[in-house]
Order: structure tokens, then sequence, then C-alpha cells
């Protein structure tokens, strides 16, 4: 078995997807495999028509790596690779279609309303945050309705703030996802496995000074985790159960990470859902696979092996 990580492309998270890509390839190698990395470029196609035993571990974060294109490239090649197939891909990647597969299921998650900035300018945008604020509340949080790393997100308690933080959403795509910010315990729970095998691991609890952003996931020192989560045996019960019913509703495979907020009620409240999670030297997945006393080069082998015997 041949691995081929693939990091880098061209999104806003090119950085981070690097940085994940290197520690994969690090930790399949130090297990014993023969692993490359790869960047998304004119010489990706023609290099995987002539390598017969190949599978493909797909890092690229943002867009193109986890909307289902990456994925229906490789279907169309007849590659095996490492995670959720084209179809589910896309229906996890836009946040307010998750919710909506969230909602028919009983999955718990913040009131939210997704809007495109066309509608801000042709009725009036100080009109439309009025009503979200007199329908959804303050506080709010307003992100990208497709993306990942805390990009273009904001935490508004006040009305006089949400033109700005619009203005920074729209920085990184087109339409907002505006939902109610929901207080409690943050923790992350990262599942492994596909559909009744799935399992999920020790939540990860997140403890940020100030704002859980792009900076602070990325950088240490401004995020205090703590793995497994501070929760009572019910509570970690419940946020592992969440994840799974998210995993395995959706149809995701290999491995997700879904984010989760623990409300004063012991209600699980889903906030994100990913299906190419961070696995860089901060990352939440790995520090869960330590927490369940598994070696993360026994871990990323074992997923690669399913991947490449799916074939």
């Amino acid at each position: 078995m041949d691995v081929m990580v693939l990091a880098g492309g061209l999104s806003h998270e090119r950085d981070v997807s690097m940085r994940s890509g290197r520690r994969v390839q690090e930790e399949l190698r130090d297990a014993g495999l023969k692993v490359s990395l790869h960047d998304v470029d004119s010489s990706l196609i023609p290099t995987l028509r002539s390598r017969s035993d190949v599978v493909v571990w797909p890092m690229l974060h943002g867009a193109s790596g986890e909307d289902g294109s990456l994925q229906g490239l490789l279907e169309l090649l007849d590659v095996p690779y490492v995670g959720t197939r084209a179809r589910e891909a896309r229906v996890a990647w836009v946040k307010s279609v998750a919710k909506a597969v969230f909602a028919r299921d009983g999955i718990a998650t913040p009131e939210y309303v997704t809007l495109p900035q066309s509608l801000f300018r042709e009725v009036g945008a100080e009109h439309v945050i009025d009503a979200i604020v007199e329908r959804i509340g303050l506080p709010l949080v307003v992100k990208p309705a497709r993306g990942g790393s805390a990009l273009g997100v904001t935490l508004v308690t006040e009305r006089e703030s949400m033109s700005r933080a619009l203005v920074h959403c729209f920085a990184y795509g087109d339409t907002a996802l505006v939902e109610a910010a929901v207080t409690g315990t943050e923790v992350a729970v990262s599942v492994l496995g596909t559909g009744a095998d799935a399992e999920a691991l020790p939540g990860v609890e997140i403890t940020a000074e100030g704002a859980y952003d792009y900076d602070a996931r990325y950088n240490p020192g401004r995020v205090e985790y703590f793995s497994p989560a501070r929760l009572s045996e019910a509570d970690a019960s419940t946020v592992a159960e969440t994840a799974l019913a998210v995993h395995r509703n959706l149809g995701l495979r290999d491995l997700s990470r879904v984010d989760i907020i623990l409300d004063d009620t012991g209600n699980a409240q889903v906030i994100d859902v990913n299906v190419t999670p961070g696995l860089t030297e901060t990352s939440l997945l790995p520090q869960a696979v330590e927490a369940s006393g598994r070696a993360l080069g026994d871990v990323y082998t074992s997923i690669a092996r399913a991947a490449f015997d799916r074939k």
C-alpha cells in the first residue's frame, strides 16, 4: 500500500492543510508505510494514473477539499481514498443543509437563518439586521455558510456590531449563516469508522481566552484543552451519542469531528461538523486519539488500510 497525502490547494486554509498533511505523513512514515505528500496541481491526475497500489488521504481544508469536488474526482479515477464520499461531503459542507438534516433527525442545533450578500443589498442591510435581532435575539454568531477553521466567524453581542461582522463574513463567502450563540461547555468529539462500526473518541473540552478563532486554533498558548473533557459520565455519553448520530445520519466515513456546546440544561447543541478535521500539532482529533490510549500512527494506518481495502 502506497499512501499519497494530498495537502495544500488554493483555499484560505492552505497553510493549515500543509501542516496537517505533513503530520499525517510523519505518523504514517514512522509506522513503516510508504507515504508521499502531494499538492493539488496539473501533475496530480497523471501521477495517480501511473500508480495502481495507491490510496489517497485528502488533507485539503476549505472548498475543493471538503465540498465533495476532490472526492468526486477521485471517484471518477477509481482511486481509493480516506474520508467521506463526494455526495455526503457536499451535504456536510453547506452548514445550513447539514443543520436541516440535524433538525429532521431530532439533533439539536442553534436557531439560525442563512442569507446571501445580494439580499442584504437588495432589501437594505439595516432592515435585515433588525429582523434577525428581533427574531433570534442577541448574542449571535455570524459565520460563512461554507468554510472552516473559524475564518470569517464573529461573536456579536450588540446590534451595532452586526454590520462589521457581516462584512468580515462576506470576505470568505457570499452567504452568511447567523445563529443564536449558545453558552455552555464547548466539546469537540472525533469519530472514527463508518456506519454501525463507527466509534466516538473521548471528547476534547475547549477553553479559550477570548474568541476561539483561527489564531487561537493553530497557535499554541491561547487555548487550554482538556482531554478527556471534564464532564460527568452522563454528559460525556450525551455528547458521544450526539456525535455518532451526526456521523451516521450524514453518512460520513472513516473520520470526522463534531463540534458541540453542552448548554446549561445538559442539551448537546451541534455547532459544526468537519469531514476533513485538522490533524496539526494543536488539532483536536489527535488529542482525542491520545486520550483513548492509542498511538496516532496505529490509528492512521488502520484508517488508510480500510480505505485501500475498499478498492
